[in-house]
């Protein structure tokens, strides 16, 4: 029997131009803001050991602990720009909570990768880290126990902001996709649920400690309570 063969429709495919714009949204941190930038010294202290191979374990024996310096790590966990005197945030913290957010609300994650992408204010020392900057709030020393990733217990020293700190995230996205509104709503959901830093409650290693959250700063409300 022979098989009938599909029209052939032709014609001209239109694809409608991208359709991106940019909304801004300020928010405020509800609890600390815990930095967890891993150091430039303990990045080097891998390296040197990988470089090692098969002898790492007996240099590592054969070598004495060094002093830690306390106040080295406190600034090497924190994200600095690159010539400028200001701290961020990475901008992937705040896309990995707003996508992981999607999920809550039934939106596929997928989607919003590729439809939502944070405006960098800057980028770090290292010149490739795109960071959020940290408008309001200067950083404080903060000490805490910890395991390692072998169980043993340590001490770190990293910078906090207390509640109150800010960013302004500027956010490109898909207008046919999402609206302000929506975006909005997620950042809401992202900064009560998922947070950013260290202890935040999505964290990979823990329940969290209640850090790192935040939520939409409304200034006429921040004004009327002063």
């Amino acid at each position: 029997m022979a098989m009938k063969k599909k029209a052939d429709v032709g014609g001209i495919i239109e694809i409608k131009p991208p359709n991106f714009l940019i909304a801004e949204f300020e928010i405020i941190g509800t609890a600390p803001f815990v930095a967890n930038k891993f150091a430039e010294e303990a990045k080097q202290q891998m390296r040197d050991a990988m470089a090692l191979g098969g002898k790492t374990k007996a240099r590592k024996k054969a070598e004495e602990r060094p002093p830690k310096d306390f106040q080295k790590d406190y600034e090497g966990s924190m994200h600095k720009a690159k010539d400028a005197d200001w701290y961020g945030i990475p901008a992937t913290a705040f896309k990995a909570a707003i996508v992981r957010a999607c999920s809550h609300v039934g939106i596929e994650m997928t989607r919003a990768k590729q439809c939502l992408f944070l405006v960098q204010d800057g980028f770090g020392e290292d010149g490739t880290t795109p960071l959020m900057k940290i408008t309001h709030g200067k950083p404080e020393y903060f000490e805490a126990y910890v395991n390692n990733a072998n169980g043993s217990p340590d001490i770190r020293a990293r910078g906090s902001w207390p509640p109150g700190w800010r960013c302004t995230l500027r956010i490109k996205y898909d207008a046919d996709s999402f609206t302000p509104s929506t975006i909005a709503n997620l950042i809401v959901r992202a900064g009560i649920s998922i947070g950013v830093g260290a202890g935040r409650p999505f964290s990979s290693h823990s329940c969290g400690m209640g850090w790192g959250t935040f939520e939409l700063y409304d200034k006429e409300e921040a004004e009327a309570a002063e």
